[in-house]
């Protein structure tokens, strides 16, 4: 006679089987609370990824905006030292004939 499972009984204390059972239910419990995180870990990575690609679509346009942008502001700055190029040679030939306009008129001029 076995006085474990005698005395298990009508103390209120549970049978192996009944801890193995409750032992298997609370498993089984967390390993649904686990499929559970994991669905929504995958989820949130799903939702990640989607979020990257999106970032680097927008990255894409921007840069090519800005090397769109960059030719433009090469080509004003071009403009702007071929303009200040002309404007220097411009004042050049403007004093020149400045020069020359000042030196006719300092000439005194004799009346025949």
């Amino acid at each position: 006679m076995n006085l474990d499972e005698d005395t298990c009984e009508w103390l209120g204390l549970p049978s192996p089987l009944e801890m193995y059972q409750q032992h298997c239910l609370l498993l089984e419990n967390e390993i649904h609370e686990l499929n559970l995180l994991l669905s929504k870990a995958r989820a949130d990575i799903f939702g990640l990824v989607s979020m990257l690609d999106e970032a680097r679509a927008k990255k894409d346009e921007f840069a090519g905006y800005l090397r769109q942008r960059g030719s433009e502001a090469a080509a004003m700055r071009k403009q702007i030292s071929d303009l200040t190029s002309s404007a220097i040679v411009s004042k050049r030939e403007a004093d020149n004939l400045r020069l020359i306009v000042n030196e006719l008129r300092s000439r005194p001029t004799t009346i025949v």
